[in-house]
């Protein structure tokens, strides 16, 4: 048995979470690779609504062991509430949620770290969502986190006095003053709290599972645009988001990956600063942000929206090596006259049909167009329900890409979703 991986190919916010849900009932266990807090993985069913961030998606299917992986920067306030809302919905995670000893502690100081950094950068800053990410995983290239697995050791106050004596440092360079005793007693009751689940050595459960033929889909959140060495950089996240990330958040080998799904809207959206070629600053543009509901589910900033980007698609599907396509939010779509996709780019007098190093303001996408479809295709359920030019736009993403697709999602419910 191999485990399957399933990420985003674009900036982030593809519906991987709702995607996780539908496979969820194929697997035995779903495991979070990489990321933090800063996910917002929404998931609708049954007249719900729930977003997580740090629990895998897999949590709402009976008898799927959910875990998150080593790779993961946990925030354990944020993971505390995350508990209580779940639980509330009658799902018990003591038994499904594992964790693992070596995913990362996000401190209370982190997420100020975050706050003076962005301060710092004012017009050049990132678009964080200051939940204390890239601070942590700074500390851990630095060899000063803080593990899951020092909240059981006699030394864990020594260590987190040393850590946040390192971190006053940093505050005085940056002249940055902030009260956090509040936040930092929370922050210890809520290591208290998360104490009761179960901590596991990930990267030996995972490998024994799969030697005993355990089926498991490795999650994976933002997307690879955002991965900190491929994507868009500065303007990224702090993981590794491609599906080289799974073998160092779970511990398995690149022998052991089988199938990676990889989720694309059928438009783009991005959310923060960074390069963005197909955004649309017009009454499109708008169209798509209020029609697809394109508002942060962690920060609730509006998302920047623009068409599908072919040479961007194409770039994440060589890095991931994706063997299945799934598209989403085609349904966003339904009403426009004409659909563009772009295929190639005008770059410093060039025209290019690779996404370049210098991902600066002077470039110009060049599109192709497409004949758009009137019919409301949230409500279709086969395949022979679709209109024709919609089923023309499935081809051809498919031509260009010669990746098959797998799965549409027609719909944020969990039940608008076709299998192809």
């Amino acid at each position: 048995m191999k485990i399957d991986v399933l990420l985003g190919l674009q900036w982030g916010d593809e519906g991987k979470g709702k995607i996780v849900d539908v496979l969820t009932p194929r697997y035995d266990i779903i495991a979070r690779f990489q990321g933090g807090p800063n996910a917002g993985h929404t998931l609708e069913f049954n007249d719900i609504k729930h977003v997580l961030h740090t629990i895998p998606s897999g949590v709402f299917r009976e008898n799927a062991i959910n875990l998150i992986g080593n790779g993961v920067v946990i925030d354990p306030i944020i993971l505390k509430k995350e508990i209580e809302d779940t639980e509330k919905l009658g799902i018990d995670l003591s038994k499904s949620l594992y964790i693992s000893r070596k995913a990362q502690l996000i401190l209370p100081t982190h997420r100020l770290l975050d706050k003076a950094y962005e301060e710092y950068k004012g017009n050049e800053k990132i678009g964080s969502t200051l939940k204390g990410i890239g601070p942590a995983y700074t500390d851990k290239t630095a060899r000063l986190a803080l593990k899951i697995g020092d909240i059981f050791t006699e030394s864990f106050t020594e260590k987190y006095d040393k850590a946040l004596a390192h971190h006053k440092k940093i505050f005085i360079g940056y002249n940055f003053t902030e009260d956090f005793s509040k936040l930092e007693k929370e922050w210890f009751d809520s290591i208290d709290f998360i104490k009761k689940f179960k901590f596991i050595d990930s990267e030996i459960f995972i490998n024994q599972a799969i030697n005993d033929n355990k089926s498991v889909l490795a999650e994976g959140a933002q997307g690879t645009l955002l991965d900190i060495d491929f994507g868009s950089y500065p303007f990224v996240t702090s993981s590794n988001t491609t599906s080289s990330g799974v073998c160092t958040g779970l511990g398995v080998s690149p022998q052991k990956i089988g199938k990676v799904f990889g989720i694309v809207k059928a438009y783009c959206t991005r959310v923060g600063s960074g390069p963005f070629p197909t955004e649309l600053f017009d009454d499109l543009g708008q169209f798509l942000r209020d029609k697809g509901h394109e508002y942060g589910a962690t920060t609730g900033r509006p998302r920047r929206c623009g068409w599908l980007d072919m040479l961007a698609l194409k770039y994440s599907i060589m890095l991931n090596g994706i063997t299945d396509l799934i598209i989403t939010k085609s349904d966003v779509l339904s009403g426009l006259d004409k659909i563009k996709v772009a295929t190639k780019y005008k770059h410093k007098g060039e025209i290019i049909d690779y996404m370049p190093y210098d991902m600066c303001d002077d470039i110009e996408p060049i599109y192709e167009e497409l004949p758009g479809w009137k019919e409301d295709i949230s409500k279709c359920t086969k395949l022979d329900e679709l209109p024709k030019e919609f089923l023309d736009f499935i081809k051809y993403i498919e031509d260009k890409t010669q990746v098959k697709i797998k799965y549409l999602s027609l719909g944020p419910d969990r039940k608008q979703t076709i299998d192809l």
